[in-house]
């Protein structure tokens, strides 16, 4: 571009926001001035459970957007607390940033839990304006796609063969084109509980499980696969027993037959059976996926990209786990922001098998949440081209399930 088609592109306007626009436009992201973090804000939804909003600002007006959750209060607390590590820094950098925080947390929580779910928030918000920058999606910053969909299974909330409106809302997410579903099993009420705090079940309520499971089964064609979730409420003697009688319903897995702390129960589980066995939901990092795939204790791994990490630690994540063969299906009950997050990683990664969708108990707030409307259509994500993760936030829709008391993206104080 010479002087005269340059000084023509702004328009004859001298002024500074319309000369800063020419230059924005007839420039190369990397002859622009490097980009510095200017602030981070957070705002907070209930929807499923707690998800705790990310945004981090820039001084070329670049904003960047990313989402935590489960473990996620007491998270704007925690991400005001990394704003000495950002501010004035450069937000392309972003396994150098996340690297920083991470290393400085080792004496205050670092290993897992709201620390480390407060950081995959801001991690995902630094990807999102990296590829705005760079005027390129998130999965082509991961290395590239190796599908232009993304699979999903919905959640359906929905398994008691006594209620009689159960037919009817099984049928509604059949009707959606949903190829996958999952349902849960684990009942703290189950009347033929004797006692409330052991979780061994009852003959009566591993009857009532396979009950439910033989419902919804019988609800789907055999080619929609069927998950099931006992969420680790139950003891290694009751998972064993579930595993061993779900095998004739050939389910894509059973999930958490017993809690993730001791692996060595998980493993007997998995060796027990040909049910295939899928946790990983309560693990964070690279670190607390190893001992899982070292002993070789689950079929398939879940992480929660919004509080495992991120998206490049659940991408490293899911590297390890192809080392070993294991499929990758990602935990997920965010809104439409933070899973086309956790897409833009299942479009990168080759073991990607599919991702939870958790929100068909709240299907307006869903299609109002950002102004690209509904993003899954028949049960697959369509990657979309546009720079960032290629969703934004519809504020109007958003600050519906905006928390009673608390702020809305307010500049930081300090």
């Amino acid at each position: 571009m010479n002087r005269r088609s340059f000084f023509s592109a702004a328009g004859g306007a001298f002024a500074l926001p319309g000369l800063s626009a020419a230059v924005q436009s007839a420039s190369s992201p990397y002859r622009r001035p490097r980009l510095k973090i200017t602030d981070v804000r957070t705002a907070q939804v209930m929807a499923h459970g707690l998800q705790v909003h990310v945004r981090v600002y820039t001084d070329q007006g670049l904003i960047g957007q990313g989402e935590a959750t489960d473990a996620a209060s007491g998270a704007p607390l925690i991400i005001a607390g990394f704003r000495r590590f950002l501010i004035g820094q450069d937000p392309l950098n972003v396994d150098l940033l996340w690297e920083r925080i991470r290393t400085s947390g080792i004496f205050a929580g670092a290993q897992g839990g709201q620390f480390i779910t407060a950081l995959s928030g801001l991690e995902i918000a630094l990807w999102d304006l990296a590829g705005k920058a760079l005027g390129l999606p998130v999965y082509q910053l991961l290395g590239g796609k190796m599908r232009d969909r993304v699979r999903v299974y919905c959640d359906s909330q929905t398994e008691d063969p006594d209620d009689p409106s159960a037919p009817k809302k099984l049928e509604s997410i059949k009707a959606m084109g949903f190829t996958a579903v999952k349902i849960d099993i684990d009942e703290a009420n189950d009347p033929s509980r004797f006692d409330k705090v052991n979780w061994t079940a009852s003959n009566g309520e591993i009857e009532h499980m396979l009950r439910k499971i033989s419902f919804v089964r019988g609800q789907f064609p055999k080619d929609v696969d069927l998950a099931v979730d006992m969420h680790g409420r139950y003891d290694a003697t009751t998972g064993k027993r579930v595993a061993k009688e779900v095998e004739p319903f050939k389910l894509l897995w059973l999930e958490e037959p017993c809690p993730p702390e001791n692996l060595d129960a998980l493993r007997d589980i998995r060796e027990s059976t040909t049910t295939p066995i899928c946790c990983g939901e309560n693990l964070f990092l690279r670190h607390g996926f190893r001992p899982l795939l070292e002993k070789r204790a689950a079929d398939i791994i879940m992480p929660d990209i919004q509080k495992a990490g991120g998206l490049l630690e659940a991408r490293k994540i899911a590297d390890m786990a192809h080392t070993y063969y294991v499929p990758f299906a990602p935990h997920c009950v965010v809104s439409p922001i933070g899973l086309m997050s956790s897409c833009h990683v299942c479009a990168a990664v080759p073991n990607f098998l599919v991702l939870e969708w958790h929100w068909i108990q709240r299907l307006e707030l869903w299609r109002n949440f950002v102004k690209e409307g509904e993003i899954i259509e028949k049960g697959f994500v369509t990657l979309p081209d546009r720079p960032g993760l290629g969703v934004e936030m519809n504020e109007e829709g958003a600050r519906k399930a905006q928390v009673p008391g608390t702020g809305w993206f307010e500049p930081s104080r300090v």
